[in-house]
């Protein structure tokens, strides 16, 4: 059986997570090559045998490698993937694409030219629950989608230096970009406007970089439905990610709190533990989604998920993140009118 070469550019959490199901899950695939500036980083990896680089252009420059996994800090993806289309590397891209829309289509632009396949990193979309309510959405189950719901809650804040909207785009590009990409999906639908509200509470220096902990959107969609996004880093008991449907004739609930399928029954009342984060929650989906990535190259398909959804979802984010400041409902034609010729 043919196997995809494989180079990870990038081994923070992301990547690191992204390197390890590529070396030991993902059928018809193998790792080649890891670069980071780190030399402890690419330490874990050389030791497996893994050529290791410092500089990501010199991964991009080996023959052996067909594609790659952009997995470095989220203020660097457009131009890797600039580099790593021009250098006619297959590419699976950590979300966001880019932190703007101007950056997202030169990206996307140089994805093109290049000729090279392109998927965005939205596991949840290969996740068994969301991938069973939208086979049951399309089977007619619930009717006609009317409303949807998805909540986003992290158990602890992040680094101030990463909260910093110039390096993760903030909280609402950061984190609710999943939820709008789940939202768009399941409700086959695209977003109209929005409106934001963001507080601090409870980690008020966030403030000082310019995030916040927590973010309710509302949202109306093109055919009239509506929606609402929350996401928080502030849930302390554990990794909390669900979602709603309500649907003409039903409704589904997607996601599950409780990890371990076992209940605590005492006097003291009845207890479970929790998922404490996204390996955990969402291990079997990332390696769904490069094993779907490999499948691609090898059967020469295009992603299911690609640089229109990418594109898509970082819009409604950064028209959520401007009602945060504006205090006002955005339309998401005002970041297209943006950057249309005058």
């Amino acid at each position: 059986m043919a196997r995809v070469g494989i180079g990870v550019i990038g081994l923070g959490r992301m990547g690191r997570v992204y390197a390890t199901h590529t070396a030991r899950q993902i059928e018809g695939a193998g790792l080649l090559a890891v670069a980071d500036p780190d030399p402890a980083a690419l330490a874990d990896f050389s030791a497996l045998g893994v050529q290791a680089f410092a500089d990501y252009r010199d991964l991009l420059a080996d023959p052996r490698v067909q594609a790659v996994i952009v997995a470095s800090p989220t203020s660097t993806h457009a131009e890797v993937v600039r580099e790593a289309a021009q250098a006619g590397k297959a590419i699976f891209c950590e979300k966001p694409l880019a932190l703007t829309l101007e950056a997202t289509d030169e990206a996307i632009g140089a994805v093109k030219r290049a000729g090279v396949p392109l998927q965005v990193g939205f596991m949840r979309r290969f996740d068994r629950g969301y991938v069973e309510a939208r086979r049951k959405i399309d089977a007619g189950v619930i009717g006609q989608p009317v409303m949807i719901r998805s909540i986003g809650r992290d158990p602890h804040r992040t680094s101030l230096e990463f909260a910093n909207p110039a390096v993760s785009g903030g909280l609402i590009v950061d984190m609710a970009i999943h939820d709008f990409d789940s939202l768009r999906w399941l409700m086959d639908d695209e977003i109209e406007r929005v409106y934001a509200e963001t507080a601090s509470l409870v980690y008020p220096e966030l403030a000082s970089v310019g995030d916040a902990d927590t973010a309710m959107i509302n949202v109306r969609f093109a055919r009239g439905g509506l929606g609402n996004v929350e996401v928080s880093r502030t849930a302390i008991y554990g990794y909390d990610i669900r979602c709603e449907v309500v649907g003409a004739l039903g409704t589904l609930e997607i996601g599950y709190l409780r990890e371990t399928p076992l209940l605590l029954l005492n006097r003291d009342g009845v207890t479970h533990d929790v998922v404490p984060h996204f390996p955990q929650r969402f291990g079997p989906a990332y390696t769904r989604q490069l094993e779907h990535f490999v499948e691609c190259l090898l059967h020469d398909r295009p992603p299911v998920v690609g640089a229109a959804d990418a594109r898509a979802a970082l819009i409604a984010c950064l028209a959520a993140t401007r009602s945060r400041h504006e205090g006002r409902v955005v339309c998401l034609r005002e970041i297209e009118d943006v950057m249309k010729p005058n």
